[in-house]
């Protein structure tokens, strides 16, 4: 995590985080270590255990990572949750203030503003729409603003229900380090910070097109070995009506279960030259708590037969990208990692699996005849203007033997390792609120 000066702890603002989740969770681990914000207030909307105590226990203790006094401090670390009151709803931890609530699940009625809270990050999964109005009986994103935020990040990639409807000028998607740029303080009010995969596929992806552009990456496709998650049982269990995948309802702990993913579409709104590229994205969950991998295969164009990409150049990118981009969201390795060694490790979007690295060049043909058959409809000269068939097959004819054109290609497999959890994801959000939180402090 980065190290704040002194000016920089406990600036006197308050973060609301909606929901206590696996994301929910370790954001409040991130800001008890950054000790940027004054306070930070929980909204869990229902009663938990018996006292807040129990509350304490959950934050204090993590399956995956440990304990927290042990991740922040080392093994001879000493508790540090204190000051627990149970009847005003607060504790401190890390020296953070830390007040929560018990009543309200819908966002309208938390009244962030009785807390003076205008910054709050939903971590919940159930607010996604940004076109949802604030007084939706289901609760909304804008319910937060009704409530007395001026300003809310959302742990996940937006989802519109009403597929006629656009999204909201003063929504934005974006992701630390690649797009944080285009957030307007004066506009946009509700901020995506998309998803894991998405976050760590756009830096697999960004150093590629700013070498190649966009022109010579033919095609993109992705899978991702990803990590459980809480969505999923522990045992079969029977699928609620109208459900269509069945594999959902699997059990999480001993089967590999196919699945879909947003990373496409939201990577798209956050790296728009993706819109032109074909891109397919699929993904695999495993049983495994936390620490995913993207495998990556980019088709690109080659200059020609005699100076084909290869896997050296590959890899010199990502070298070279990881030591220009900000905060190391960037990692090249060559250490022959597995999972579990990723997980934890802070600030990582990506971290490439150098040693793997594989690419193979080889001729794609192209009928030169089908090509002029189906350029025929609307056939264009690169000045954008009309040209008959038999021109167009003058300018292609001498290009290819026989009538056969040959252009030099290359696939390129590449390895990306994420902790889905704390090490890449939560890292990246908390860094994204603070950056945030500064155009409002």
């Amino acid at each position: 995590m980065a190290i704040a000066s002194d000016a920089e702890k406990f600036v006197p603002m308050k973060l609301g985080i909606n929901g206590l989740g696996r994301i929910g969770k370790l954001s409040v681990w991130y800001h008890a270590e950054r000790q940027y914000f004054s306070e930070l207030v929980i909204n869990v909307g229902r009663q938990v255990g018996t006292s807040l105590e129990d509350i304490a226990h959950f934050i204090e203790r993590d399956s995956t990572y440990g304990a927290l006094h042990n991740y922040l401090y080392g093994c001879r670390a000493e508790r540090v949750i204190e000051e627990i009151n149970d009847e005003e709803g607060t504790m401190k931890v890390n020296g953070v203030k830390v007040r929560v609530l018990r009543e309200y699940r819908n966002p309208a009625q938390i009244g962030w503003a009785d807390y003076g809270v205008d910054l709050v990050v939903d971590c919940t999964g159930a607010f996604l729409d940004p076109t949802a109005p604030p007084d939706d009986s289901k609760g909304s994103l804008r319910g937060h603003l009704a409530s007395g935020a001026k300003k809310v990040i959302v742990s996940a990639p937006f989802k519109i229900k009403d597929k006629s409807k656009s999204m909201p000028e003063d929504a934005i998607t974006t992701v630390e380090g690649i797009n944080d740029s285009m957030y307007d303080p004066q506009k946009h009010v509700l901020i995506s910070s998309a998803s894991c995969t998405t976050t760590c596929l756009a830096y697999m992806m960004k150093p590629l097109l700013d070498y190649f552009g966009p022109q010579r990456i033919l095609s993109a496709s992705m899978a991702t070995v990803h990590a459980q998650t809480s969505s999923q049982p522990v045992l079969d269990r029977l699928p609620k009506a109208g459900a269509t995948d069945l594999r959902k309802n699997r059990s999480v702990a001993n089967n590999i279960i196919l699945t879909t993913t947003g990373a496409a579409r939201a990577l798209a709104l956050v790296i728009p030259e993706m819109k032109n590229i074909g891109f397919i994205a699929e993904s695999v969950r495993v049983p495994t708590t936390t620490g995913s991998l993207i495998i990556l295969v980019v088709l690109v164009q080659d200059e020609s037969f005699t100076n084909p990409v290869t896997r050296e150049l590959i890899n010199r990118i990502y070298k070279e990208a990881s030591a220009h981009y900000p905060e190391g969201y960037l990692l090249y390795s060559e250490e022959q990692n597995v999972s579990s060694d990723i997980i934890g490790l802070p600030k990582a979007a990506a971290i490439i699996e150098g040693h793997e690295t594989h690419t193979r060049t080889a001729a794609v043909r192209f009928d030169i005849n089908q090509i002029i058959k189906a350029l025929q409809t609307a056939p264009v000269d690169t000045n954008g203007t009309a040209i008959d068939a038999e021109t167009l097959k003058k300018q292609l004819q001498p290009l290819g033997a026989r009538g056969i054109l040959q252009i030099p290609v290359t696939q390129a497999v590449i390895y990306g390792w994420y902790d889905n959890e704390l090490g890449s994801y939560t890292n990246l959000l908390g860094d994204k609120t603070i950056n945030i939180a500064k155009t409002m402090y």
